[in-house]
């Protein structure tokens, strides 16, 4: 069985945390693991598991690499979608990218929460008997509640063995209609999880929508491999049919199954879900960060960089990151979506990126900015290069606060180390490494005419940015 970990979400409804460039799937949300990370450690126990196979938006390559990294999880491949199409091509490209026919994905969203493993080992090993049998086979959550934010599968009374065939998936229901599926004990809240033959998906996938399958196997048969990188062809992979694997097959195979699962499962889509699943004070509260309160109850308060205080406070989420502050009643928050269209509309950048930005060879933290300056906090990782480089706007000024660097200035190299600067004129060619051991750690003050990021010419990279 080959783990598929399904990476494609912009995460706009726990802004400001989540943005489109660093999404919730990489953020250590309940634990000191990312989604990421828990998706792929909440399989150890498993019998028979191959390496996992990564698909995630070309934008957040490195990321998903390097938290796989951390966790010492060998992926068999990281796949590239140039854009967004849904579940559905995503899921063809793993399954085209398996060695056999005879392999089982087990599909995983990255970003959810489960916490009984043994219920959900228990339902992975029935899933997997039931796709060796030609199943295709999706994890129904046994509801707890009336919720109209998920998409729901009716169960048919046919079984096998604990799994039922599946009669229909339903859309987001109304708080009534929610009343009524969750009374009747027949539906089930869809998990976006699965498991199934490559064989039996592809030929399904080939029934039901042959111009989606080939226009994937287009796209694979022109990508780039670039070391664990499968980069799909742009070109190609934009002309495919964008469509959820629920309406591309499920919905349409009479191979279809659901097993019933109540393993504390979470999609932590929202910040009330996250309070949900988040351990709480003696009075209610999700707490995290330099957080004070006086008579406040049943709230959700995450403070990143600043001390927070809150006095009467009842059924509130207050989120503050380095830039910004959302404030909603706990009941509101799905709302906070509007406040992301509004930022893009705005043509703000709030809506993708944090003033900390993450690059392949480390972070940086945009710390003060005028009109013709800017500071920055630099952290390059042990053995990391940023790109030979030349900007056309900008000088730079580099001080060393932590670890050497080696720099590349025009035809010179020099270690600069702890309490040395150099500075970079405007023009000419330069690189910043980190030869040693620990994390370097330099203040760059950039001044010049335009400062923005795309003001970069690549000479070289190692990472294959251009």
């Amino acid at each position: 069985m080959i783990p598929v970990i399904l990476s494609g979400g912009s995460g706009t409804r726990l802004w400001p945390l989540s943005r489109g460039h660093y999404p919730k799937q990489f953020l250590p949300l309940v634990s000191r693991h990312t989604m990421v990370q828990e998706t792929i450690l909440r399989l150890a126990g498993l019998e028979g598991l191959k390496a996992p196979l990564a698909v995630c938006n070309e934008d957040h390559r490195f990321m998903m690499a390097e938290q796989l990294w951390e966790i010492e999880a060998k992926p068999s491949a990281i796949i590239l979608e140039p854009v967004g199409k849904n579940t559905a091509p995503a899921v063809a490209m793993a399954a085209l990218t398996a060695a056999s026919g005879d392999d089982i994905l087990l599909v995983l969203p990255a970003d959810h929460v489960i916490s009984n493993l043994e219920a959900f080992h228990a339902a992975v090993g029935q899933a997997k008997a039931l796709a060796e049998q030609g199943f295709l086979v999706t994890f129904g959550i046994v509801p707890t509640e009336p919720e109209t934010g998920y998409g729901y599968i009716k169960r048919d009374t046919l079984q096998h063995g604990s799994a039922f065939s599946v009669a229909a998936f339903v859309e987001k229901p109304d708080a009534e209609t929610a009343k009524d599926y969750l009374q009747s004990g027949d539906y089930y809240w869809n998990s976006g999880m699965f498991a199934f033959k490559v064989d039996t998906f592809l030929s399904e996938l080939e029934k039901f929508n042959p111009k989606m399958l080939a226009c994937c196997k287009q796209a694979l048969e022109a990508a780039k491999v670039d070391l664990d990188f499968v980069r799909l062809d742009k070109e190609i992979f934009s002309t495919c049919p964008a469509d959820s694997i629920d309406y591309a097959v499920m919905e349409k195979t009479d191979k279809a199954v659901v097993i019933p699962l109540d393993a504390g499962w979470n999609d932590v889509g929202s910040w009330s879900a996250l309070w949900d699943v988040t351990d709480k004070d003696a009075f209610g509260n999700a707490i995290s960060g330099d957080v004070l309160t006086v008579d406040t109850h049943n709230s959700f308060i995450h403070a990143q960089s600043k001390l927070v205080a809150i006095i009467g406070a009842h059924d509130l989420v207050v989120v503050e990151t380095d830039d910004a502050v959302m404030i909603s009643p706990k009941d509101r928050v799905q709302e906070v979506k509007e406040i992301v269209a509004q930022l893009k509309a705005l043509g703000r950048s709030e809506a993708n990126i944090h003033r900390k930005a993450y690059r392949p060879w480390g972070h940086y933290d945009l710390v003060d900015t005028g009109e013709r300056h800017q500071t920055k906090r630099i952290v390059v990782k042990p053995g990391a290069k940023l790109s030979v480089q030349k900007h056309h706007h900008r000088a730079e000024h580099w001080v060393v606060v932590k670890g050497t660097a080696l720099v590349t200035k025009g035809e010179e190299k020099l270690l600069i180390t702890e309490n040395e600067s150099i500075y970079i004129p405007l023009g000419i060619v330069h690189c910043l490494e980190n030869p040693g051991v620990i994390p370097l750690e330099i203040v760059e003050v950039q001044s010049g005419s335009y400062l923005g990021e795309d003001d970069i010419v690549r000479f070289v990279d190692q990472y294959g940015r251009v």
